[in-house]
């Protein structure tokens, strides 16, 4: 348990508002989510060596949907702090690996994954242990890390539903660099409603 007043106390207290009934509407809300990111899952698996993917908070699999159809169901795992959220993946996309983990710690080995992604997860991470939540990515791939996020030049606060510090708006492809040289910048892009997503940024980088 975290102690009011560290680094990961305000981590502590958005992964309880995500795991209870916040998180179970927002499951709700999303429940039909992803209809046309086909083609961009589709495209970057077809461009790129990947044959195993995690998803850091992967909801109810609006993203995980696409991949599943195109790798092994097996090779195919994701990550999420709300039950809910799990038991619609599991019911939906019964073969795939659906695990409770929150992101700041995850239950993987080093190198585990082709590609590990978020997708509006970054958003919502605390400046405290931010950091930590993009190490924890590159930690467990061998190969690729993705973020598809919310862009913003300088860190900026977004008022959500009511709750203080639970969005941010970053340069996540910057800080990326920043914080871990070592990787390539491969491709990068936007995204928005038309292809199914909400006026997402996204970078996709390699590992040496």
């Amino acid at each position: 348990m975290s102690t009011p007043g560290t680094p990961n106390a305000e981590a502590a207290r958005l992964e309880r508002l995500w795991a209870d009934e916040f998180g179970d509407a927002y499951v709700e809300r999303n429940a039909a989510a992803g209809e046309g990111r086909d083609a961009f899952w589709h495209g970057l698996l077809d461009r790129h060596p990947i044959r195993t993917v995690l998803e850091i908070g992967c909801n109810v699999g609006a993203n995980l949907r696409w991949i599943d159809g195109k790798l092994e169901s097996r090779a195919v795992w994701g990550l999420d702090i709300n039950e809910s959220a799990l038991r619609a993946i599991r019911r939906r996309l019964p073969g795939i690996n659906a695990i409770w983990s929150p992101a700041r710690e995850l239950p993987v080995r080093d190198r585990s994954f082709d590609l590990v992604f978020t997708a509006g997860v970054l958003i919502h991470q605390p400046e405290s242990t931010l950091p930590l939540v993009m190490s924890e990515a590159v930690r467990a791939s061998r190969r690729f890390v993705l973020a598809l996020e919310y862009f913003a030049e300088q860190t900026t606060e977004v008022p959500y539903r009511g709750q203080e510090g639970a969005l941010f708006k970053r340069d996540y492809g910057r800080l990326y660099g920043e914080l871990f040289p070592e990787l390539e910048l491969v491709e990068d892009g936007h995204l928005d409603a038309d292809e199914g997503w909400d006026d997402i940024t996204w970078w996709l980088f390699a590992k040496p």
